[in-house]
């Protein structure tokens, strides 16, 4: 087996984040000279059309000299998007068992005050990215 294989084998310290149909992975691996970096891997559960399923996974590498302003700015996008949004999960109101009345607004208008019909218009401007491509 390779170095890079033996050395993405070598787990230091690990935690796992279940959330949904997705898994978080942080390990702290090291590298050949001895020094630790951390490897952020999300794992997405997906179902085909037979009832069988598969794993979809991304990985980044995040090294020592750029934890600092990673650090900064994931606490400085996390931070705008609570103070934007709330913490309140918008994608729950599209789940099959969201309740009504848990949420005020007409049916015809969004949260930002758009139409439904406006909504729909803006999520196609959007463009879909497949990490692998990268």
């Amino acid at each position: 087996m390779s170095d890079h294989g033996m050395m993405e084998k070598e787990e230091i310290f690990s935690k796992v984040l279940r959330a949904g149909r997705r898994t978080y992975f942080f390990d702290v691996r090291a590298t050949k000279a001895g020094d630790y970096y951390l490897t952020i891997t999300e794992s997405k559960k997906f179902t085909n059309e037979d009832g069988s399923f598969h794993y979809k996974k991304h990985k980044i590498y995040l090294y020592k000299e750029d934890f600092t302003e990673f650090n900064e700015i994931l606490i400085e996008m996390t931070d705008y998007i609570i103070s934007e949004k709330g913490d309140e999960v918008i994608s729950e109101r599209h789940q099959k068992d969201f309740k009504k009345d848990d949420y005020s607004a007409p049916d015809d208008v969004t949260e930002g005050g758009a139409s439904v019909d406006d909504s729909d218009e803006s999520a196609e401007k959007f463009t879909d990215i497949n990490f692998e491509d990268i």
